[in-house]
């Protein structure tokens, strides 16, 4: 990993660690990478993304290349208008589920998916030998672009079956998080016929409903109003619109690998001999599921770049994350909170069964995940221990002990935060709970050394 790119992005508190020098700097590196102009530039709903964007769409000027300004708008809808309105690249401001003093840059390839850990490291070296464009001869222009949300709802409903959806007349209970799906997600789904029952949707930078990451912890709310409703289901957001958590038709909160396995199963069946990319904290049962229409699923390090970067080349029909990033090739190779939704409106449709039903009908699957505050170092140090007193793991990215394909438990830094996140599945509940606690304890008393 980079110096200055995490696993998703450049992120920092705003305006110490990201400060306007700096956002300058970065944004001429990055535009000397994209060569060329016009660029992109989107942002979220957070204070500090208006003053950033100003910053941000200056520097691509100073370049000398244009700029179509989107104004607010979620990450997903960048990135895909990126691609489809045929710019040369996006830049993206958000931190997407940090805390609301962060903020970030987040880059975007002319296909619309993020640059890829290489080209991170491109852009890394021209800021830091400061080899960036000077001294244009001619000044680029900003313009607002106003077309990005209609083109990314019009390419969402163009990967399903918009009539039958609509015929079904669904009611959806969204969970919106103050973020940047509220300028999205409520159009796309009234656009398919759907009452909408709405939860935090006023945008706000300080995300005051329930923080900016959707957890199973923080959305009794959403539980709540499908069960007082009688929705077909719910979902809730993350700051920036990519992410989506589900919640069932019985008010049930689903993990995001068990939405995955859902939505994975779904359209495997319909298109069998697929690939499918994901990380290697995510559920083993998702080779399970794929053997049964001889697809194959590859596995990546932890992080959005990653799998959607591993997908282009292997033309993968899905991706998927463990936290609710969820990517559909045929749309986009990108996390995608409102493509993610029209897909379960389709499931549904099409199935013409709940989605609690569809969710009984899977493989059981047993994950759980924890955090302990630590820093790079102290995190190297439990890696280092737990590959003495182990034979069977990967160290692919932090450690990954591994008891049986069913069973096992990963431990690794987080690109974004000072803590080292555990991840554990297990084939029974109870094994997970005692797998989970023993680790745990271990993780604590090699930090107590």
């Amino acid at each position: 990993m980079g110096k200055l790119f995490g696993t998703n992005g450049i992120r920092g508190v705003f305006p110490d660690e990201l400060s306007l020098e700096f956002i300058s700097d970065i944004v001429y590196s990055i535009a000397t990478y994209f060569k060329k102009g016009p660029i992109l530039v989107g942002y979220d709903g957070r204070d500090s993304s208006p003053l950033v964007a100003k910053v941000v769409c200056s520097a691509i000027n100073y370049c000398g290349f244009d700029c179509g300004l989107a104004g607010l708008v979620p990450t997903p809808a960048l990135e895909y208008a990126t691609k489809a309105l045929g710019y040369s690249g996006g830049i993206m401001i958000t931190a997407s589920h940090n805390p609301p003093q962060y903020n970030g840059l987040k880059p975007a390839a002319k296909d619309g998916v993020e640059v890829s850990r290489e080209d991170e490291l491109i852009i890394e070296d021209i800021y830091f030998s400061k080899k960036w464009i000077r001294n244009s001869k001619k000044f680029g222009k900003t313009q607002t672009e106003s077309r990005v949300v209609r083109t990314y709802l019009d390419g969402i409903k163009s990967q399903v079956n918009a009539s039958k959806i609509k015929s079904k007349k669904f009611k959806v209970a969204l969970d919106l998080g103050n973020g940047a799906q509220a300028v999205a997600a409520p159009d796309l789904c009234k656009e398919l016929g759907c009452t909408v029952f709405l939860i935090n949707e006023k945008i706000d930078g300080t995300f005051p409903g329930r923080g900016s990451e959707p957890t199973p912890s923080n959305l009794q709310k959403l539980s709540r109003k499908v069960i007082e409703k009688k929705a077909d289901f719910g979902v809730a957001f993350d700051g920036d619109g990519d992410r989506s958590i589900f919640c069932d038709n019985n008010g049930k909160i689903l993990t995001g690998d068990k939405s995955a396995l859902l939505l994975a199963n779904y359209l495997l069946e319909k298109n069998p001999k697929s690939k499918i990319v994901t990380c290697l904290n995510s559920s083993s049962v998702i080779e399970a599921i794929a053997s049964k229409t001889n697809s194959e699923v590859i596995r990546t390090k932890v992080g959005s770049v990653e799998v959607s970067r591993k997908m282009v080349p292997e033309k993968a029909l899905v991706g998927f994350e463990e936290n609710g990033g969820f990517m559909y090739g045929k749309h986009n190779q990108v996390r995608d909170g409102a493509m993610t939704l029209a897909l379960a409106l389709d499931l549904i449709a099409d199935s013409g069964k709940a989605m609690s039903e569809q969710m009984s009908a899977l493989p059981p699957s047993y994950t759980t995940k924890d955090k302990v505050s630590c820093s790079k170092k102290e995190a190297e140090k439990i890696i280092s221990q737990l590959k003495k007193e182990h034979k069977n793991y990967d160290a692919t990215d932090g450690i990954k002990l591994i008891f049986d394909e069913k069973n096992w438990i990963m431990i690794r830094p987080s690109g974004t935060e000072p803590i080292a996140r555990i991840y554990a599945e297990a084939d029974s509940e109870e094994k997970l709970g005692n797998l989970m606690s023993k680790y745990t304890k271990k993780v604590n008393s090699i930090l107590d050394r």
